[in-house]
């Protein structure tokens, strides 16, 4: 730089000297000021271009020049350079961090000094009822309203959390943390907790019913023990024989109880489904028939029509499990002398298995609930005649994992039909064919 601005002083002062020395100092003056108005010019011109630069957009390459503007164009370009490649560098990360909160489970929410939103995720838009485009600038106050929240926010003590039922979708629960940064700045955390208070709810309901179902039959079978251990001696061996029958009726209740708490425990966690067969829909439907005559023991007449020998691909345990809890049950809410009709048919391209009594039938206000653990119409029959309260909702889960449905028709006092769907893509067409 220096070097470049010794050379152009000595291009104008130098030769100004010499023409003032050989042709006198007139010819040394007009030339030294011609000279400095062609450098000033070209000097001027050289800062309008640097001007004109300044307003183009980012990313505009430098002009070229002489002498000492092509050093200060040279470094204000490489600077130029450096700060462009800074700030890609900058936007990009921005670009991935914002990519990043956009693909988060949690909402995310910024806020100025000021409470103003500065950006929102698409997360937090649905839990907050917010629009990206419309809401950035305004304040958060004005647009989430929840009285929780503003109290929350306006407090300032962020160290826990805020539990929050959503105005904007009914029966939402969000949990929202604010977390200060920089200079008085926010970001709003917020998470959909509804399906985890309902697991809790559930959870909470499950344990009262188990510890409700299991008390009556322990309670039952440590009465009879009981008995037995202070009458050994005075009661009869037929006395002794009935009450242990009936603590093992009890206890027996309790095991199917607990089998079917294990299975329906299997299928609403989602553990990985048996391998899938060729199930012999006729061979299945018979062994059922056989086990609901048992249970029957001869108080019920009992009718199976198998429509053509039909095959189905799932798991042949679970289907037994479906089945058969739907012939017991209508067994079991059946008075005796009733008439229980199971059929198998394909309708339309789907397997249809149904089951058909003429039994107490069930109001039409309780048949939405009966896939619920635990439901019954009625809880003193149902205990009497063995019921776990489980076997309409392990039938519904067990369908839900086949891609069947569960349809249940009854008139109060005229009976009821349970029938269980599978899906067409389930039915082997050979065996239709057949």
């Amino acid at each position: 730089m220096w070097a470049a601005a010794l050379t152009t002083v000595s291009l104008v002062l130098l030769p100004s000297l010499g023409l003032a020395f050989f042709f006198g100092a007139v010819w040394g003056l007009l030339f030294f000021a011609v000279a400095s108005v062609l450098f000033g010019s070209y000097y001027l011109t050289n800062l309008m271009r640097l001007v004109k630069w300044s307003r183009e957009p980012l990313g505009t390459p430098l002009p070229r020049a002489l002498g000492v503007w092509d050093y200060a164009f040279s470094d204000l370009s490489r600077r130029a350079r450096v700060g462009y490649d800074q700030r890609e560098r900058l936007s990009a990360t921005l670009d991935r961090f914002r990519e990043a909160s956009q693909a988060m489970p949690d909402g995310v929410l910024y806020l100025s000094e000021s409470n103003a939103i500065d950006w929102v995720n698409q997360r937090a838009e649905e839990h907050f009822g917010l629009d990206h485009g419309r809401d950035i600038g305004a304040q958060v106050t004005n647009l989430v309203r929840h009285p929780d929240f503003v109290h929350y926010l306006e407090a300032g003590n962020y160290a826990e959390p805020l539990l929050m039922r959503s105005t904007r979708n009914a029966g939402h629960t969000l949990i929202v943390q604010i977390i200060p940064y920089a200079e008085d700045q926010k970001m709003v955390l917020s998470r959909d907790v509804t399906q985890l208070e309902r697991l809790e709810t559930v959870r909470r309901d499950f344990v009262a019913n188990v510890s409700h179902e299991l008390r009556t039959p322990l309670t039952v079978v440590i009465g009879f023990l009981e008995i037995l251990e202070d009458g050994v001696d005075d009661l009869s061996r037929d006395e002794k024989l009935k009450y242990l029958s009936m603590a093992s009726d009890q206890a027996t209740r309790m095991q199917r109880m607990i089998q079917d708490l294990l299975a329906l425990s299997a299928l609403e966690t989602g553990a990985p489904a048996p391998a899938e067969e060729s199930v012999d829909v006729s061979t299945l439907l018979e062994e059922i028939r056989a086990e609901a005559e048992a249970l029957s023991a001869g108080q019920h007449t009992l009718s199976l029509e198998v429509d053509g020998p039909v095959r189905i691909l799932g798991s042949a345990k679970e289907l037994r499990s479906a089945f058969a809890n739907l012939a017991s049950n209508a067994v079991r809410y059946t008075p005796d002398g009733g008439h229980v009709a199971m059929r198998w048919q394909c309708s339309g391209g789907d397997g249809i298995f149904s089951v058909s009594d003429d039994g107490i039938g069930i109001d039409a206000s309780h048949i939405p609930r009966l896939t619920e653990r635990f439901y019954r119409v009625d809880r003193g029959r149902s205990r009497e005649t063995g019921g776990t309260g489980l076997g309409l909702a392990i039938v519904k889960h067990v369908l839900t994992r086949h891609q069947g449905e569960l349809h249940i028709e009854s008139t109060l006092g005229q009976g009821s039909t349970f029938s269980a769907t599978i899906p067409r893509r389930r039915i082997i067409a050979s065996s239709v064919a057949a």
